[in-house]
C-alpha cells in the first residue's frame, strides 16, 4: 500500500506540475489510464476487489463440501476431513471426476475459515497476555541434552524452574528424570533462589508428581503422595497445564527458557568427569544470565529478580530428603537390590537389612545412621555396581578369588586399581607365590581406607624402584609422600654417609636368613644373644640335690 501511495502522489504531482494527460501519465508511469484517473480522482488508492469464487466445475459440489466442512465443527481433531479426503468423496459419491486437487484446496482453504468464522469460533488458538506478579508464580520442565561424560556420550535431562515476573531461572543436569531427580532440581532451584512462590508453580502432567489426569470441566489431578508432602514441606500449590502440546503454551516462559539455555551455555557437547562437575558450571551460567535483558523489557534479569527475591516465601527451617527411603536386605555377594540394581556393601554386613536413600545421581547405604556405603546411581536395568574395598576381608582368606572378581574388573575400568597396582601384584606373586603375594596387595589395597590414592601409589612406585614387594614398604612410603604433601619437615640426613640408602622392610629381615642379603643390607655375621652374663647378677645360687643330701649325711 505504500508504494502505491508514492506512485498516486507521483501521479497527481507530474499532472498538477507540469500538466501532462491521463495518457502521457500512463505512458511515463508505466501503469493503466485507469490507474491515472484514480489517482488524480483521490490521493488514497482504492481498496482492493476481494476475488470472488468463480469457478464454474466446482460449483455444483458446493453444497457437498460445504457439508463436510460443518461436520468437522464436531469431529475430533485428528478426524477432520483434508482436501484428500473431500476430493476422494467427491469422486466416490458424487462421481466428480473432472475436479483437479488445486481446485477443490483452493476452495476449500476459502470455505473453511468462513465456515469456522460463522460460529464464533476461530481455527487459530487465541493467545492472550499475561502479567505476572513478583514473587508470586514459577514453572518447571525437563529438557533433553546429551553430554560427553568419561563412559562415552549420555542423554540426560535438563531441569529449569523460571520465576515468571523475572525470568530468573535455574537449570540442573540429571541423567532421569524421575521423581528423586525432580524434588533434587526443587530443592536446587529454592535453594539458589533463595525462596519459594507464594501463589504456584506451573508443571506439565508428570509421572513424578500426577499419578492419574481426571477429564472434565475442571483441572482436577490425582497427585503422588510423597510429592503432596514435599508440596505441603516447602508450601506453594501447583497448576497442573492441559495434556499435551495442547498445554505448552500455559507454561511459555520455561519451554522457551530450556531450548535458550542449551543453545546458549550446552553448545559445543559439554566434556566432562562428572555431572557435580557440570551442575556447578551451569550455576555460574545462571548468575551470568543476571545480566542480559529480555525482549520487550527494559530491565535486566538480574535487577527485576532483586525485586521480586524479596517478596519469595522463606525456605522452610527443616531440610526435606529428596531420596526415596528403601530397606532392602543383603545378599550372599555384599549386594542391596535398589531398583532392579545391584550394589554392594561391606561383606559384613551379609543377611542383614539395611536402610537405603535412591536419590538422582546417587545411592546411600546407612546402617543406622551410619554410612556403609556410596555408590553412583546406575540408569542400566541389571547392572552391578561393586566396590573392590568392600570384599578386602574376605579376599584377604579367599586370596584366589581375586583375579577373577567382578569387582576388580570394574576397579580396573574406573580407574581406583591403578597400573602401579598391578605391577606390585605380579612382583609380589613372584615373589611370595599366589597366594601370599595376593596377601600383600590386599595390605596394600586395605591402606586406602586412611590414605589417599596418590600417596598410595606413589609408595607403591618407590618400592617397586628398589625391589621390595611387602605391603609394610609400600606403607612407609606411602606415609613419606603424605607427609611430604602436607609440608611436614623431612628428618634430617646424615650427609657423612655415603653408603647408598635403600628401603628396608623389616618383615622381610625378620623372617629371612641372617646371613643373606636382603634389600641392600650386609650380612649379618654378629653371634646370637645369649643371657649367660646376666648370671653373675645373682646374689647366690640355690644347692642342687646332690649337694643337699651330702650335707645331711655329713649331719648324720
Amino acid at each position: 500500500m505504500r508504494s502505491k501511495i508514492m506512485l498516486f502522489e507521483q501521479i497527481r504531482r507530474d499532472s498538477r506540475v507540469e500538466g501532462l494527460s491521463v495518457r502521457a501519465l500512463a505512458k511515463r508511469h508505466q501503469v493503466h489510464r485507469r490507474t491515472v484517473r484514480q489517482a488524480l480522482a483521490s490521493a488514497m488508492p482504492p481498496e482492493p476487489v476481494r476475488r470472488r469464487w468463480q469457478s464454474k466445475k466446482i460449483d455444483p459440489f458446493a453444497d457437498a463440501i460445504d457439508a463436510m466442512l460443518r461436520s468437522d465443527l464436531t469431529a475430533p481433531k485428528k478426524q477432520r476431513h483434508t482436501t484428500v479426503r473431500i476430493l476422494a468423496r467427491l469422486v466416490a459419491e458424487h462421481d466428480a471426476r473432472d475436479l483437479s486437487y488445486s481446485t477443490v484446496r483452493s476452495y476449500v482453504n476459502e470455505r473453511r475459515q468462513e465456515i469456522w468464522a460463522e460460529t464464533g469460533r476461530p481455527m487459530a488458538d487465541v493467545f492472550i497476555a499475561q502479567t505476572h506478579q513478583p514473587g508470586a508464580e514459577a514453572e518447571v520442565d525437563f529438557a533433553e541434552l546429551f553430554v560427553d561424560l568419561p563412559t562415552g556420550r549420555t542423554k540426560c535431562y535438563l531441569f529449569t524452574m523460571r520465576l515468571c515476573f523475572s525470568g530468573r531461572a535455574v537449570h540442573r543436569v540429571y541423567p532421569t528424570q524421575s521423581q528423586e531427580a525432580f524434588l533434587e532440581g526443587h530443592i536446587a532451584a529454592f535453594t539458589e533462589l533463595g525462596g519459594v512462590p507464594t501463589l504456584q508453580i506451573k508443571y506439565d502432567n508428570l509421572k513424578s508428581a500426577v499419578t492419574q489426569v481426571l477429564f472434565g470441566t475442571d483441572r482436577r489431578r490425582t497427585e503422588n503422595e510423597r510429592w503432596v508432602l514435599f508440596r505441603s514441606h516447602y508450601g506453594f500449590d501447583a497448576f497442573y497445564c492441559m495434556p499435551g502440546i495442547e498445554g505448552a503454551h500455559e507454561k511459555g516462559g520455561v519451554e522457551g527458557e530450556g531450548g535458550r539455555f542449551r543453545r546458549n551455555h550446552l553448545v559445543p557437547v559439554p566434556k566432562v568427569k562428572s555431572l557435580a562437575e557440570l551442575n556447578l558450571r551451569l550455576a555460574k551460567a545462571d548468575r551470568a544470565d543476571d545480566h542480559r535483558r529480555i525482549s520487550g523489557r527494559v530491565t535486566t534479569v538480574g535487577a527485576m529478580f532483586g525485586i521480586e527475591k524479596l517478596l519469595l516465601r522463606p525456605l522452610p527451617t527443616e531440610t526435606f530428603e529428596p531420596g526415596l527411603l528403601l530397606n532392602p536386605r543383603v545378599d550372599r555377594h555384599a549386594r542391596v537390590m535398589v531398583r532392579n540394581c545391584q550394589y554392594s556393601v561391606p561383606a559384613r554386613f551379609i543377611g542383614r537389612r539395611v536402610r537405603v536413600h535412591l536419590r538422582a545421581g546417587e545411592v546411600i547405604v546407612l546402617d543406622g545412621r551410619t554410612v556403609i556405603a556410596a555408590h553412583e546411581r546406575s540408569n542400566g536395568k541389571g547392572a552391578q555396581i561393586l566396590d573392590l574395598d568392600h570384599y578386602l576381608e574376605v579376599l584377604k582368606y579367599k586370596p584366589g578369588a581375586l583375579p577373577g572378581a567382578t569387582a576388580l574388573v570394574q576397579a580396573r575400568a574406573g580407574g581406583a586399581f591403578t597400573p602401579a597396582h598391578d605391577a606390585f601384584w605380579a612382583a609380589a606373586r613372584k615373589a611370595h607365590g599366589d597366594s601370599g603375594g595376593t596377601r600383600e596387595l590386599i595390605d596394600v589395597l586395605l591402606l586406602h581406607r586412611h590414605m589417599a590414592t596418590a600417596d598410595v601409589v606413589a609408595g607403591l612406585r618407590a618400592a617397586l624402584t628398589v625391589g621390595a614387594t611387602s605391603a609394610d614398604v609400600v606403607a612407609v612410603e606411602a606415609r613419606k609422600q603424605q607427609q611430604h604433601d602436607a609440608g611436614q619437615p623431612a628428618r634430617p640426613v646424615d650427609r657423612s654417609d655415603t653408603s647408598e640408602h635403600t628401603i628396608v622392610s623389616l618383615t622381610q629381615r625378620r623372617l629371612a636368613d641372617p646371613t643373606a642379603v636382603i634389600a641392600g643390607l650386609p650380612a649379618d655375621t654378629r653371634p646370637l644373644p645369649s643371657v649367660t652374663q646376666y648370671d653373675e647378677l645373682l646374689s647366690r645360687r640355690k644347692p642342687g640335690p646332690d649337694a643337699t643330701d651330702e650335707a645331711r649325711g655329713n649331719v648324720s
